[in-house]
């Protein structure tokens, strides 16, 4: 029986430049970026709110009346939102300044 041929290696193997999570950051076009950047940021705004919600109906829960569930968006998710977009858009958008400068080789 004939062996499989173990010669192809997937094209990021020997990549040693910046990584998120182990995948290969250091070659996002622009247009990656601010995708990239956008969804983290909206991802994180829903997830903040979803847990400032959670903790608005534990305080409303522990202290027997209702409170505002806008605290959680005002208060909560925007915060965080902003904060992971701004830092996401620093990160990913410094990479990819050295990048096409030339800097980072």
């Amino acid at each position: 029986m004939p062996q499989p041929d173990r010669t192809f290696a997937p094209g990021y193997v020997n990549y040693t430049g910046p990584r998120l999570f182990g995948a290969p950051i250091g070659d996002l076009s622009a247009f990656q970026t601010v995708l990239g950047t956008l969804a983290i940021g909206v991802a994180s705004f829903f997830a903040a709110t979803f847990f400032g919600i959670l903790g608005v109906s534990v305080m409303s829960i522990a202290r027997h009346r209702m409170l505002d569930y806008s605290i959680a968006y005002k208060w909560v998710g925007l915060p965080v939102g902003l904060l992971m977009l701004f830092g996401t858009g620093l990160y990913l958008g410094s990479i990819l300044i050295r990048r096409v400068t030339g800097e980072g080789r």
